[in-house]
This record gives C-alpha cells, structure tokens and sequence, in this order.
C-alpha cells in the first residue's frame, strides 16, 4: 500500500519544533488551557480583559493552533482521502489532480493511497488502521465498495464516492465504458476494418476491474451488429501502460493474419501499440489503424485518434459532490438524493486512423 503525502489548503509556515503549546500559552498567562481556547476561537464565556491579555500573551510567544489539533477536538479531520489502484499511472494522476485541486479551494487537506490489491483495500476498513482519524470521507477510483464495506464506512461516520463504479448510496461518477467500446468499434467499422485486435488489461485481473469488461462488451457488440463474430485471437492484454500496449500490438502483428485495426483502451495503450507499428516499419493510419481512449495530453502530439473522456473533471466532480456530503448534518444525509455524474466523452479523430484500402479488411 503506497501512501502519498496529502496536498493542502492550510499555512504550515512554522514547524512543530518552533511553535509554542497552549500549555505554554495557558501557564504565561496564568489561565486554563480551555480559557486560551475559548479566548483565541472568540467563543463567548470569556471577559474582553481576559481575551485581550490571552492573546497579547499568545502573540507575543508566536503561538499558532494546530489547525489539525484543532479539527480533531471538534470530531473532524477536514481531510479527504482518494484510494486509487495505482499512483503512478496517468488515468489516476489526473483524476487524483482534479480532486486535490477541488480540496485546496475548499480548505480540505487531500490524501492519496494506492492499493496494489483487494487485500490492501480492505485493510484500510479494518478497525486497527483507524480510517475515521485519518479523514472525513473517501473517493475510491475504480475498486468495487461491497455492501459490507459501504457499511464499515457508515459505522465510522465516514462519506463515501466513487469513480468508476456505481453505488446507489453515495456520489458515483461514471462514463459510460460500454458505449465508449460501441464509439471506437464504430469508428474503425465504418472505415471498412473487419480484423480488428483489441489491446485490453489483464488477463488474470485480481482486482477485478470491470472498465476492460465494460468497454469490451460495446466493442464486441458493434462487431456483433455489423456481423463480424470477434476473433478471440485478436484479443492481447496490455496492462494500461505503454510497455504493455508495445508487447499486445507486437503479439497481434506476429499473427498469421494480423488486423488491419486496433482499440486499445488507453491512450498509454496506444501509445505503445504506435511504438510497436514503427518498429515492424508500419505506418499508424496507413497500414494499421489505431484508437485509444483518454485524450491524454501527448495523443494530439503523435496524432492518436481516440475517445476523449475529461479525467481530471470526473475527479473534480467526485471532490464536490463528496464535499457536500461531508458537510451535511446526519439528518440531512439521511434524505439526500445521491447523484450518479455521468460525464461526457467523444470520438476525436487524428491521423492514426484511415479507410482500409479495399474497403473491407
């Protein structure tokens, strides 16, 4: 389990190391600790001689609350957490940017966990990892919540959203992955291609992703209903990385009929499909057509064709809607519609893609 240090919205200007305590604060002034509180929170019950003196006192010691402290007395962390299955990949980072960015402008420090696995996830439930001190509310990206874990989360008071996967009890925001597979089928079968390979994840998938399943149920579909059965042998696993999208589309070109076409489902995908291709000395949108899916920012630099989705929006969008659930009462939480976001997507078309010569390949 990989922890990311959290971004946030709050001055940290002065170290532990240099600041003062309220203790220190409480015995200069020759009051009690709750009085300093109360003296510099302008909470009522405190004489303006008494408030006047207490901060005079603080201000002249350079005593600064802990504003973590501070959270944690009033039963909140003002924290969020994201829970991704990797860091490191660019569908996560900018998801994982549009959310932080979200928490920033709200005052929200932002924290960032990758599970590698199921097992990791489940251990941050467990009542020894304490997750309820940690944050008030959790964005899982792509990691199925099950019903008893959902309830875990409600027991510790804990709000809930999801990105990628849908729960009717919480925030969900979703593309609609079946039809991103029908838009990128439909694409290369209106352009005449028949064998087309499809580069998609694992083959033995422990986390049990269901994006790959989603988008390839379209794509076969449009296959289907253009009357092409789908050749399972134009099927390669490329890992959602570059190196994996080089080794799927290298597999497929060794074949003794290899496609005329090829979705990957990520432009990371594609990318190294586009890599491989060059390598054989095959021209992307001449001899091999390519799609991906993403629009990541280097698609228009090798003129990837692909279906554009808005990653760092749809974590944004999880950001706010969990937001307002962390800050509405019990009472309030309990009637709340819980929004499913489904957010756009589009087929941007470049150069990586082309008619087949004949027609029908």
């Amino acid at each position: 389990m990989e922890v990311v240090g959290s971004v946030t919205g709050h001055d940290m200007t002065n170290s532990p190391a240099q600041r003062s305590k309220i203790e220190d604060v409480a015995e200069r002034a020759g009051v009690s600790v709750a009085t300093v509180s109360r003296a510099l929170r302008g909470l009522p019950n405190v004489a303006e001689s008494t408030r006047r003196h207490v901060t005079d006192v603080a201000a002249s010691m350079n005593y600064r609350a802990d504003p973590a402290a501070a959270r944690l007395a009033a039963g909140r962390t003002k924290t969020m957490m994201a829970v991704v299955p990797s860091i490191s990949g660019w569908y996560f980072s900018t998801i994982v940017a549009g959310a932080g960015a979200v928490c920033v402008d709200a005052g929200y420090d932002f924290l960032v966990v990758g599970v590698g696995t199921l097992g990791e996830w489940g251990h941050l439930l467990e009542p020894t990892y304490h997750l309820e001190r940690r944050t008030d509310g959790v964005i899982v990206v792509d990691i199925e919540v099950t019903d008893a874990q959902f309830a875990s989360l409600h027991r510790h008071q804990l709000s809930l959203a999801t990105i990628g996967t849908r729960r009717p009890d919480c925030p969900s925001v979703l593309i609609d992955d079946v039809g991103v597979g029908r838009m990128a089928a439909d694409h290369l079968i209106g352009l005449g291609h028949r064998r087309i390979g499809l580069i998609g994840g694992a083959e033995d998938d422990l986390m049990r992703f269901q994006v790959p399943l989603r988008r390839r149920q379209g794509f076969v579909e449009r296959l289907e209903a253009a009357g092409h059965d789908f050749d399972q042998e134009l099927a390669a696993p490329g890992y959602f990385t570059v190196d994996g999208g080089r080794e799927a589309m290298a597999s497929l070109l060794d074949l003794d009929r290899p496609p005329t076409a090829c979705f990957a489902m990520s432009d990371e995908m594609a990318f190294g499909a586009l890599m491989a291709l060059r390598e054989r000395g095959l021209r992307p949108g001449r001899d091999v057509s390519v799609v991906g899916v993403d629009d990541h920012e280097f698609a228009s630099v090798v003129e990837l064709t692909t279906v554009r989705q808005m990653v760092a929006h749809q974590g944004a969008s999880a950001a706010r809607a969990l937001i307002g659930e962390m800050e509405a009462g019990p009472d309030e939480q309990r009637n709340m519609a819980h929004p499913v976001i489904e957010e756009p997507f589009e087929l941007v078309v470049r150069g990586t893609t082309c008619p087949h010569p004949t027609g029908h390949g």
